[in-house]
């Protein structure tokens, strides 16, 4: 359902805002979502949608959904369709789709004019509580894509500018488990990392032909090759240990070698199998952690033993969420005894948001950030997060949702970050290939400017060095020429 609404605009403005409209629709696990048509002044056209996740950060921005059970179990978004072309429509009218960062500043300030938020927002103080996340962020993307194509430029450029070059390094979710499968497997996502690989075009190369070894070795066990939210396979298997194995074999059988033309990452999501809380004893933390995995209820130094050994056996280049979002001690001993082996990336423990973010900086917890647009809003609180984690000497993800559509908007945005890093998933499902079709299409724009490179494992200090001049710098891009990388409450 949606309806168009017509917006004034200002004179001798030619990339001004003058039509925008919202429409209900469904993102890849059948659930509903929002996507936005924006048209400027001078006839350019552009749309956005958004994804929503299953395994969800507790601080992550509100998501906005109608609550009537007569209608797609009470998860329809008729309430964000007429936020657009109401309130949303009127606050944009004559806006310049290059001011970016005036738009979303704007998006920001009228959700915070009512504190008390949606009448189904839950979380006193949560980000976007009454516009909700759904509608700011698709509003923001499509204002950022008109931009560009207004311009004639790639999406990428717009975003990074020149320096905007460096291919991300697909971690591709082959294996799932958790919130993303109707499996045994405690830990959501088994990934695998072409970091061997010479190029984008290869590493996907690489990728698919050990998704397809993985299936042959499935069936030739009698396992299912019914596939998880995200496109990898799901089948019931007795432990991690059991999984990783066959993600070992599955390198093998297409004829790599593990460790050096492919790696592994894992995504804990460990918030999802803690059970535990921190207490004051004596002017000092002790910990209270208990993981329970695999039939074993672990405290925190056996669970740390336990990821030690999966490490020291295993090629695992990255942990993505390997503590609770809690659990900042867990975090913090974690990055001290691993922090120098392997990335530590925080979803759940950051929601890609700066606040959370300089939190985990200052307390040395992880060293690197998974960016997920819709957790925090809009497109310039998301960049800035992004570059605030590069500019730290930090790693940082670009990430797809398990809900997702065939929005190729974040291919294009780990490229203008030039972060060098990104999840979509496996090779399977459109929206999932949406996004790996875009790269291999941006590949061939670049030619031979396209970088690939693997440096999820660098050390802050040769990471830091690096950043600056890889992400293309705060003033490098057409976005950040006009302030675009500022978050929100900055503007």
């Amino acid at each position: 359902m949606a309806s168009s609404t017509s917006l004034c605009y200002g004179e001798n403005l030619m990339s001004a805002i003058v039509h925008l409209r919202a429409r209900e629709i469904l993102d890849s696990r059948a659930t509903p979502t929002l996507e936005v048509s924006l048209t400027l002044e001078d006839g350019t056209e552009a749309r956005a949608s958004v994804p929503s996740g299953a395994s969800k950060g507790k601080w992550e921005a509100f998501e906005l959904r109608d609550g009537d059970p007569t209608r797609y179990a009470g998860q329809g978004v008729l309430k964000s369709v007429a936020l657009v072309e109401g309130e949303i429509a009127s606050l944009v009218a004559g806006m310049e789709a290059s001011e970016q960062a005036q738009l979303d500043a704007a998006l920001c300030a009228l959700d915070r004019a009512y504190p008390e938020g949606s009448e189904t927002s839950q979380q006193e103080g949560c980000l976007k509580s009454y516009l909700g996340a759904q509608a700011c962020l698709a509003v923001s993307l499509a204002c950022a894509r008109a931009a560009a194509v207004s311009l004639g430029i790639p999406l990428y450029r717009h975003l990074g500018g020149v320096e905007a070059r460096t291919l991300p390094v697909p971690m591709m979710n082959i294996l799932n488990g958790g919130a993303h499968a109707n499996n045994t497997l405690a830990v959501q996502e088994f990934m695998l990392v072409p970091s061997g690989a010479s190029d984008f075009p290869d590493a996907l190369r690489m990728g698919t032909e050990c998704y397809a070894a993985l299936k042959s070795l499935l069936e030739a066990q009698g396992l299912s090759t019914s596939l998880g939210d995200e496109g990898g396979f799901a089948p019931s298997l007795k432990s991690t240990q059991a999984a990783l194995d066959l993600m070992m074999q599955a390198i093998d059988k297409a004829g790599f070698k593990a460790g050096a033309d492919a790696t592994l990452a894992l995504d804990c999501a460990a918030s999802s199998y803690f059970e535990g809380h921190n207490e004051k004893h004596e002017n000092k933390h002790e910990n209270k952690q208990r993981y329970a995995l695999d039939g074993v209820v672990h405290d925190g130094e056996s669970y740390l033993a336990l990821l030690k050994s999966w490490i020291k056996n295993y090629p695992i280049v990255s942990l993505e969420d390997p503590f609770a979002e809690e659990d900042w001690q867990g975090w913090s001993n974690a990055t001290e005894a691993l922090g120098d082996k392997v990335q530590l990336v925080g979803d759940d423990l950051f929601v890609s948001q700066e606040e959370r973010l300089r939190q985990g900086l200052a307390s040395g917890a992880g060293n690197a950030l998974l960016l997920k647009p819709n957790q925090v809003g809009t497109l310039s609180e998301a960049m800035s997060c992004g570059r605030l984690a590069l500019y730290s000497g930090w790693g940082c993800v670009v990430s797809h949702r398990s809900g997702d559509t065939e929005d190729s908007f974040i291919a294009d945005l780990a490229t203008g970050l030039n972060c060098g890093q990104i999840k979509t998933g496996a090779p399977a499902r459109s929206e999932r290939v949406a996004k790996y079709n875009r790269l291999l299409r941006i590949h061939e724009e670049l030619g031979s400017e396209a970088r690939y490179k693997w440096s999820g494992a660098q050390s802050g200090a040769q990471r830091g060095g690096q950043s600056g001049a890889q992400s293309g710098g705060a003033s490098t891009g057409v976005l950040a020429g006009r302030g675009g990388l500022r978050t929100c409450d900055k503007v």
